[in-house]
């Protein structure tokens, strides 16, 4: 009986420290929203074309030297070449407009760069492929898809602003929807080898949420996208923000990481941040160049 007793308090504790986890969670959230958010729609309508560039560069560095820093530990020299070279993917992005060529020497340089660089700074063998493919798809990975929303951002003229606040609904108002179906409703595991905590109901709400950034846009803030293209476009590109959530999860668990980083106390890093967002852009920017607006 005491055993049971004690097992029945222990399990109470557990519950009462997970809720108070979840309150922490949401209480971060909806602050860095709080603060993130007025900036974010400043720069989008009233600051200059680059400048929105200048927030999302760094956040794609940060996010970098957090990718390094797992599959490159305690090699310094690696983790800041992976930085400078997400940093040369993501301004040949941003300024191929002027040439086309700079961006494609980008995408044939910065794989060829990742073996070639591991040669120099060989390590443990056991662990070079994997070091080489990272040094190799990760500047694309972190350098290229945020800086596709400052293209938007500057190539979409009066639509632009309209598009780069739908890509960000997408993923944070999955990111939202998801966990709170997820708490209230979740009981099927989503994918239990890669993130235990994911639930299908949690995917549906999250697949809602992303809708709703859909019917916000077409209703309020972007009335030139069609409504159908609007909500297909939600679908597919919160399917593949969930997509790459997992995808993040299974780079920590693999390197043995909880967190990415820890740029925000408790709640992560960049990465854990973006990790939807990094598809949610990439899927909204095809969109607006293979179904441009008439």
């Amino acid at each position: 009986m005491l055993g049971l007793a004690h097992g029945m308090t222990s399990a109470t504790k557990e519950n009462k420290a997970e809720t108070k986890k979840a309150h922490s969670n949401l209480a971060v959230r909806l602050l860095t929203a709080g603060i993130g958010a007025p900036l974010i729609l400043l720069l989008l309508y009233k600051g200059p074309l680059w400048g929105f560039y200048l927030l999302v560069l760094p956040a794609s560095l940060i996010g970098a030297w957090e990718l390094f820093n797992m599959t490159h530990q305690d090699d310094r020299v690696s983790q800041v070449i992976g930085v400078l070279v997400t940093a040369i993917a993501s301004l040949a992005t941003f300024f191929s407009k002027q040439d086309p060529r700079i961006l494609v020497t980008a995408l044939i340089a910065v794989p060829l760069a990742g073996p070639m660089l591991t040669l120099v700074r060989l390590g443990d063998m056991k662990t070079a492929a994997l070091r080489a493919c990272a040094l190799g798809f990760g500047p694309l990975f972190l350098g290229v898809p945020l800086t596709l929303i400052a293209l938007m951002r500057r190539d979409l003229g009066g639509d632009g602003p309209g598009y780069v606040v739908m890509t960000l609904m997408f993923a944070w108002l999955g990111d939202t929807g998801g966990y709170f179906a997820g708490r209230f409703l979740g009981k099927r595991k989503l994918y239990e080898a890669v993130s235990p905590k994911k639930t299908v109901e949690g995917a549906v709400g999250s697949l809602g949420g992303s809708v709703v950034g859909a019917l916000l846009a077409h209703f309020w803030f972007l009335p030139s996208l069609p409504l159908v293209n609007g909500l297909v476009l939600a679908i597919v590109a919160g399917a593949c923000g969930q997509a790459g959530d997992l995808g993040e999860s299974v780079l920590k668990r693999s390197m043995g990481a909880k967190d990415s980083g820890a740029i925000v106390p408790g709640h992560g890093g960049i990465l854990d941040r973006v990790d939807a967002l990094l598809l949610t852009a990439a899927v909204t920017y095809l969109y607006t160049i293979w179904f441009p607006r008439t």
